[in-house]
């Protein structure tokens, strides 16, 4: 099993917390939808595991924060093994596309569009995006998302494609 890198670890800490520094405009969003996504705005705290060639602990915090224009705004920031990972973002209901969506990016080079959905009383957002590491080597990276009403739930994945090997985040938070 390849030994992961600092920089691989941040990436597949990117995925635990939304980031962005792009903008989503949204259009007439419908106020359920806006109000939906507004009742995450607050702190929450997480504590996990990433699993790969050893299984280590994750410590993360999140801040939801109202933004411009019926936005919300993020920002976190996860330790592992003496690495940190700070991130920031926007998400927002996209009236044109008749969807959730949360930019992201990070600090560790990841970035992305993740589509979310309602869930019974919640959203789910997806992701799927193909990377390279700090060697080149090609990357499958996908995370979903869970804001489940009492908590936010994230589950992040790296494949390496040549070998297989992975890296398995599993983080849930609390307010």
């Amino acid at each position: 099993m390849t030994i992961y890198g600092t920089l691989t670890r941040a990436a597949a800490l990117a995925g635990l917390l939304f980031s962005s520094a792009i903008a989503i405009v949204p259009a007439q969003a419908a106020p359920a939808d806006i109000a939906l996504l507004k009742s995450y705005i607050g702190e929450w705290r997480g504590r996990g595991t990433l699993y790969g060639a050893s299984e280590e602990s994750v410590v993360c915090r999140l801040s939801l924060s109202e933004g411009n224009q019926d936005k919300v705004n993020y920002s976190g920031r996860c330790a592992l093994a003496g690495t940190n990972l700070s991130v920031a973002g926007t998400m927002a209901y996209v009236d044109s596309s008749r969807r959730f969506e949360a930019a992201m990016t990070s600090n560790a080079t990841f970035t992305g569009i993740a589509v979310g959905q309602k869930r019974g009383s919640g959203l789910v957002f997806n992701l799927r995006e193909r990377d390279q590491d700090e060697e080149g080597k090609d990357l499958n990276i996908s995370a979903q998302i869970h804001l489940n009403g009492n908590g936010i739930d994230v589950v992040f994945e790296v494949v390496y494609v040549e070998s297989g090997d992975s890296l398995r985040a599993e983080v849930p938070f609390s307010r």
